[in-house]
Parts: C-alpha cells; sequence; structure tokens
C-alpha cells in the first residue's frame, strides 16, 4: 500500500517555502507555516477528542482562513472531510450529518447558530474552529499517514436531480487531481496569485482554486461572500494572475467591468461547473483582453476531466482535451448495462476513466453500480468528440427535451439565445404539454442597461435561427435566475416553479 495525504498539499510549501504567503483575506496574509501550524493544532485537538483514522468530520465556513484551517486539521488527523454548503439550513445540513455519518461538525463563527440547530437535529455534536479546536498539549509532528486509497473527502451532490449522494474522494484522486490543474490547465507558478471566489465548500473551489495553488506553493486571495465589482478591485490591488470561476460570475464581472477605474491583468481565467455562453465568453476576453480556458468535471472526478489547454489552443464552445492520466471517450447513451464507445464525431454519452474517478458512493452501491460500468465512470452528460480530439458537451442527458418525437439540447438553444442583444442569461427547460410530450421554454434575464425583451418578438427572432422543433414557444422574462450553493442554475427548481405557475418578470 501507498501512503500518501491530501494533507501534504499544504504541508509540503510549509516546508519549503515556510514565509511565503500562501493566502491573502480581508486584508490578512498568512504564511504557509502559519496555516500549517493551525491546522495542526486544530488536527491535535480533534485527536485529542479521540479523533480515530477515517472519522468523517462535517465542515461548515465560508471562503476565509478557518476554512483552511479546519479542512486541512481534519485531513491531518486521519480524518475524512465532509464540506458542507453554506447556504443550507438547519434541518438541510442535520440531514447531510446523519447521511455522512460525521463525529463532528467543525463551523466557523458566523455560522454558529445554524451549526447549533444542526446539531440539535441531529445529535451531531458542533465544535467552533479556534474556540473548540484549540490542543492542550503539544502538536502532532506531521499529518496522520493514510493509504492513497482511503477516503480524503465526501462531496455530496448537489440534489438538483434528486437526493444527494456522497461521492467518495480518495487522497490519490485530490492530489493528482490538483497536481494536474496546477501543472496542466492553470499553469502555476510560485509567484502566481489566484483569486478564489468559488465557495471552497464546492469541489470545483478547493480543488482547482485552494488545492492546486497550496500544491504549486503560489498565493490565494479569498473573498467570503462574491461581489464581481469587489472582486476587481481585489484582483488589481493584489496582482492576481488567475481567476477561476462559474458562468454566473464572468456575466457579473462583464457588467461590473464598466465601473471599474482598472482591470486586473490575468494570464490565465478557467471556467468550469456549467456551459459558458460562447457569446458570453467572447465579451468577457474583449473587456478583459483575457483567454477564458473552459473546462469540465464532476464531483465524481475530483472534479476536472477536461480543460482547454494552452499548447494545444483554446477552442470556444468546447471543453478542450482531458488532463493528464484521465480518459474522456463518447458511448452509446441508449445501453445502460454496457459501455460501446462509438466513433468521433458521434453523438452519446460522456465517460471518464482514469485517476480522478470516485472510489464510488456513500453506503449506496446500487447507485454506485449503476455510475460505474465496464470501467468506466458514466456522467450523464451528451457530448460528441471531434476528429482533432476537442470535446463539447451537448447537454445533460437528464436535461433533454423530447418535442413531438424530436431531441432538443437545452444548451443548443441558449447559445442562440445568449446572442440576442437584450438577453444577459438564459435557462431553457422543457414542461409537460398535453400534445408534444414537452414544450420548450426559456427563461431569460436582460442585460443591465438595455430595455427588456418582449416576449413574443424574442419567440419570433429565435424562430429564425433555429429549427421549428427547437424554437421556445413560450418565454418567461426574470430579474434573476434561481442559483445553487456553487451559482449553478437550478433547472429542476426552474421547472417545477414553471409548471406550478407562470413566473412574473
Amino acid at each position: 500500500m501507498t501512503t500518501l495525504s491530501l494533507a501534504a498539499v499544504l504541508a509540503e510549501p510549509a516546508r519549503r517555502t515556510p514565509d511565503k504567503i500562501a493566502l491573502i483575506q480581508d486584508g490578512q496574509r498568512f504564511s504557509y507555516a502559519d496555516l500549517w501550524r493551525d491546522a495542526l493544532a486544530c488536527a491535535t485537538a480533534l485527536r485529542e477528542r479521540g479523533a480515530t483514522d477515517g472519522d468523517r468530520y462535517a465542515l461548515l465556513a465560508p471562503n476565509v482562513a478557518d476554512f483552511v484551517r479546519g479542512y486541512f486539521g481534519i485531513l491531518a488527523a486521519g480524518g475524512v472531510v465532509v464540506p458542507i454548503p453554506t447556504l443550507l439550513v438547519g434541518g438541510e445540513i442535520a440531514a447531510l450529518l446523519q447521511q455522512s455519518g460525521a463525529v463532528a461538525l467543525l463551523h466557523h463563527e458566523s455560522l454558529a447558530p445554524v451549526a447549533k440547530t444542526a446539531s440539535a437535529n441531529s445529535g451531531v455534536p458542533a465544535l467552533q474552529i479556534g474556540t473548540d479546536t484549540t490542543p492542550t498539549g503539544p502538536l502532532l509532528p506531521g499529518a496522520v499517514p493514510r493509504q492513497a486509497e482511503d477516503t480524503a473527502v465526501v462531496f455530496f451532490t448537489s440534489g438538483t436531480t434528486g437526493r444527494p449522494k456522497g461521492a467518495l474522494l480518495t487522497h490519490l484522486n485530490l492530489v493528482l487531481n490538483a497536481t494536474t490543474n496546477a501543472i496542466d490547465s492553470l499553469e502555476l507558478r510560485r509567484d502566481d496569485v489566484v483569486m478564489g471566489c468559488l465557495p471552497l465548500f464546492h469541489t470545483f473551489g478547493q480543488t482547482v482554486a485552494m488545492n492546486a495553488t497550496f500544491r504549486m506553493g503560489a498565493t490565494l486571495v479569498l473573498q467570503p461572500r462574491f461581489d464581481a465589482g469587489a472582486a476587481i478591485e481585489l484582483m488589481v490591488e493584489q496582482n492576481a494572475t488567475h481567476f477561476c470561476g462559474v458562468p454566473t460570475m464572468y456575466l457579473a464581472l462583464s457588467e461590473a467591468a464598466a465601473g471599474a477605474e482598472r482591470l486586473p491583468r490575468l494570464r490565465t481565467c478557467v471556467s468550469g461547473g456549467a456551459a459558458l455562453p460562447v457569446a458570453a465568453l467572447e465579451r468577457f476576453e474583449s473587456l478583459f483582453d483575457a483567454t477564458i480556458f473552459e473546462g469540465y468535471g464532476l464531483s465524481e472526478t475530483s472534479p476536472t476531466a477536461t480543460v482547454n489547454q494552452s499548447f494545444r489552443g483554446p477552442r470556444a464552445g468546447t471543453i478542450g482535451h482531458p488532463l493528464w492520466g484521465i480518459e474522456v471517450e463518447i458511448a452509446h447513451a441508449g445501453l445502460e448495462d454496457r459501455v460501446e464507445l462509438l466513433a468521433r464525431g458521434e453523438v452519446g454519452e460522456i465517460v471518464i476513466r482514469g485517476h480522478n474517478v470516485f472510489a464510488g458512493y456513500l453506503d449506496d452501491p446500487a447507485a454506485t453500480q449503476l455510475a460505474m460500468v465496464d470501467g468506466w465512470f458514466r456522467t450523464g452528460d451528451i457530448g460528441q468528440i471531434d476528429d482533432e480530439g476537442y470535446i463539447s458537451i451537448v447537454d445533460r442527458k437528464k436535461d433533454l427535451i423530447i418535442r413531438g418525437g424530436f431531441n432538443v439540447y437545452p444548451r443548443e438553444v441558449e447559445e442562440v439565445l445568449a446572442t440576442h442583444p437584450q438577453v444577459g442569461q438564459v435557462a431553457v427547460v422543457g414542461l409537460p404539454d398535453p400534445v408534444r410530450g414537452e414544450e420548450i421554454c426559456a427563461v431569460v434575464v436582460p442585460l443591465p442597461g438595455v430595455p427588456a425583451p418582449d416576449p413574443d418578438q424574442l419567440i419570433a427572432w429565435a424562430s429564425q435561427r433555429l429549427g421549428k422543433h427547437k424554437y421556445p414557444r413560450r418565454v418567461e422574462v426574470v430579474e434573476l435566475l434561481p442559483l445553487g450553493p456553487s451559482h449553478k442554475v437550478l433547472k429542476r427548481a426552474l421547472r417545477d416553479q414553471l409548471i406550478a405557475a407562470p413566473l412574473a418578470g
């Protein structure tokens, strides 16, 4: 067995460059030595409280230094981290605590009220980071050894397609994904500064922003709550070289750019979490004079599986090529019991295998068996690979709209509508229809500073640019789209809302 701990991502730069600034948050600067010492203090306190190897600890904290202390403290104690989204209420957190089998909930002081409620509802003790994680004896000499295939983090899926499932990510999964992201995606150097707006409880922010930055000994700037205007000022102030975000963040940054005195000089921008419309990508790149490298991944793949990479050259509208050591192919989407790979150019389900693929779902062998077939992880996403190996996402398998017997992929419709001069954001869903089975509905957010689009005129405009079976017959204009904790549009919630009653514009 091979000994490996994700805690090394912080421990190694603390050993090599102890005085290097690892983290900047609200004007405070923390060296690698500072953070690792704090993490060891947390780990020591947990072991003093009876922590044993493999114990699961839930972690509830915003994008602040205490998240880092708690995260690496749990890992250094030999435990397993269960990140909890900070937007959940007490009852929801209690359910995750019970489902995960967590022995305690570590929380930031600002979240003490909801943590206490969750603790009371679940019977799981709540420990405030710092106050309740201060050791009484000498610090551990280092991280408790773990095996490479041991679980390091349990990521609960967002639950937008049903009850959340706990994806088991190993130390090997997460160390290698942080490493390949740092080298092949971000191309990080030790003197780089990464802007951390993504929530650290989410796999994207955790691996691609935090762990990749620490893996290369660079500096991470945290913004506790994303604000586009403030993020621009912070990136300028700290000379940020990298930005990682989801599409809604890039849209907000483009809107905020008009009011900014200066814009940061970013070397690399990475987008993931959802499809970034080409129109939005091009607008950001023109405003910021920076290139966005769009990638793709899931909680079950640590998360990154593919990304546009500089040595290949980015191609808008694609998710690039697989990261080092990862295989991505297209399989027949209609076969559930086996994986039958398709030829280049054919449309099918994206399947993945490699060092990034999870160890299964927590206490759910049936779900694991459905997801892992013939050694491949079935993503549930529909895509294709061209002759040059560029991979494109067509849509979510579960988001597919079948209108009158014709397959309609919402993303294709969204890409077209996003080019309309009055549309800022758009989400397309299928609604039940007694005649055609499903009807296409587009929910749009107007572009700031211009009049809201007229729904009938937008339908007519779309009908000239999309096939007769593809253009929306219903358009709703709203101020905001429902977003999950990771800033992803919640299409299931949007669909349910539309079925229940028309949205108010």
